[in-house]
């Protein structure tokens, strides 16, 4: 019989999302570089759009920690040719308008601009020109975006379809330069967006939380972690490994920990990462993540998979919440009578019934 638990899992999820003046700031600072990109008299001609892309536009972000920066990723797509400008030559165009605004607070990375404000780091990722065809597209998109509330309701879509139901991305990849290797390189950041709708979508609303929840994890756990897989391609691995049809967050946890664990064996058996080609272009996610580094990485999953798996299917709550607690640590709510100032949320029951096992936990 399934027990009639409170879930603490919304509680949690409201711990670890970034605070309503975190994300006002968010906004602020995206908001005033997309303004100060639109009025430069030298740079607005060659624009067709600019747009949010990230955690923050796929609402997966969770609250920094350790003094970390929230982080939002700016989009411009630009008319420069790659047959006509080099990644280096394409980034340097954009200097004397970092040097105006961002003067000792910007750093130019492998493929995108890091701008360092107090509480916001933002990465300006430049790409270039779109075909003919695709321009519209780009330009549509970003007149028509929104944006993100305060309130969001995850369970929305992330991207916006057309009037006649066709999203409004095509099949053609933007290219974004790679200063590192010298060459333009295939990116699909609508795909992307559109993809992680959807999957979100076929899991009830429940797939961004379950990202959220993984990451806060890694985030717990990062002392006994390699330094990647993280960000993205962290996001990444979840979204295969996360089953479609999930009931809860808790459910969604315990079965992509635990499909990671089986479908990546294989890999970390023999040292190996492996190869995640990103949604709508063949480039591998994961190109920079050392083997070795991934089967710990690997090793930990399985080991917190066995815990997700005796949190859900524990008999009672002064059970299951100290296990949830093992991995997600304090922001998880303690059970009754646990002797914390930990407050606890009796918020109601998310998900319904669940089918993974005859008692459960969230």
């Amino acid at each position: 019989m399934t027990l009639p638990l409170p879930s603490y899992f919304t509680d949690f999820l409201k711990e670890i999302r970034p605070t309503p003046a975190q994300r006002a700031d968010m906004i602020n600072g995206h908001s005033k570089l997309k303004e100060r990109l639109e009025s430069d008299k030298e740079l607005k001609t060659g624009f067709v759009s600019i747009f949010l892309q990230g955690s923050y536009k796929r609402r997966t972000a969770v609250r920094p920690k350790d003094g970390k920066r929230a982080d939002v990723d700016l989009i411009v797509v630009t008319r420069m040719k790659e047959s006509e400008f080099t990644p280096v030559e394409a980034m340097a165009c954009f200097k004397p308008f970092l040097e105006k605004h961002y003067k000792g607070k910007y750093r130019q990375q492998g493929r995108s601009f890091g701008i360092e404000m107090s509480t916001v780091e933002m990465d300006l990722v430049i790409t270039a020109a779109p075909v003919e065809a695709e321009a519209g597209v780009y330009s549509s998109f970003s007149k028509s975006e929104d944006i993100l509330r305060l309130d969001e309701d995850e369970t929305q879509p992330i991207v916006k379809t057309a009037s006649d139901g066709t999203p409004q991305w095509k099949t053609e990849p933007l290219r974004i330069p790679d200063r590192d290797l010298g060459t333009w390189q295939d990116t699909h950041p609508l795909v992307q967006l559109s993809w992680t709708s959807q999957k979100n979508a076929r899991c009830s609303g429940h797939f961004v939380n379950v990202v959220k929840a993984l990451k806060w994890w890694r985030l717990v756990h990062a002392s006994e972690l390699p330094d990647r897989p993280k960000s993205y391609p962290l996001e990444h691995l979840i979204g295969n490994c996360c089953p479609d049809g999930i009931s809860s967050v808790a459910e969604g946890v315990v079965r992509t920990l635990e499909r990671f664990s089986q479908r990546y064996a294989f890999h970390a058996a023999n040292n190996q990462a492996p190869y995640a080609p990103d949604r709508g272009v063949d480039q591998n996610v994961l190109a920079r993540i050392d083997g070795e580094d991934f089967a710990k990485f690997h090793t930990q999953v399985v080991a917190a998979a066995k815990t997700a798996r005796k949190a859900f299917e524990a008999p009672d709550v002064q059970t299951a919440a100290p296990l949830w607690r093992e991995l997600f640590g304090d922001k998880f709510p303690q059970a009754p009578g646990g002797g914390s100032s930990t407050k606890v949320g009796f918020t109601s029951h998310e998900g319904g019934p669940g089918v993974v096992s005859s008692s459960r936990f969230a």
